[in-house]
């Protein structure tokens, strides 16, 4: 049975798209793919519609990584019934979510840093400008998330 993974942010053009290509691309690389669907969405319907942001991409491209084809979208309740993990990339997202689904009743919704050493927030790169340090969480989060995952 595949573990089903959705990353959340606020518009779906930074960073959980950036969560969800470089979780996709680590799976690949451990060769466990076909354990996993992977994707993304927002909390809000601002930038619905739109690709993925394009330092962002930009960011991907760097590691090798294509998004080609992502646009955004807001997640749903029924993405809660069919995701096990629901993984936010900041606070604000957690309470944005509980508002969509009403209450996390099955405790799928965490925060991508809660797989670090170090639990924070990932900043938005939209407002800080910083795609380095963005990348730097998303790559290291990830890799705590599928350390976590594959050895359970």
């Amino acid at each position: 049975m595949k573990k089903k993974i959705l990353f959340i942010c606020l518009g779906n053009i930074c960073r959980s798209p950036m969560a969800e290509f470089v979780m996709k691309k680590m799976v690949e690389e451990a060769g466990v793919a076909d354990n996993y669907e992977i994707a993304s969405a927002a909390t809000s319907t601002e930038e619905a519609g739109n690709p993925v942001y394009p330092p962002a991409r930009r960011k991907l491209q760097e590691h090798g990584i294509s998004c080609a084809g992502k646009t955004a979208r807001q997640m749903t309740r029924r993405d809660y019934e069919y995701y096990d993990y629901i993984i936010a990339m900041e606070k604000r997202n957690v309470r944005d979510i509980n508002r969509i689904i009403g209450s996390d009743s099955e405790g799928k919704i965490s925060l991508l840093m809660d797989y670090t050493g170090t639990p924070h927030d990932v900043a938005d790169p939209w407002y800080t400008g910083d795609f380095d340090s963005t990348w730097n969480d998303v790559e290291q989060g990830c890799a705590g998330l599928l350390n976590l995952l594959e050895t359970k």
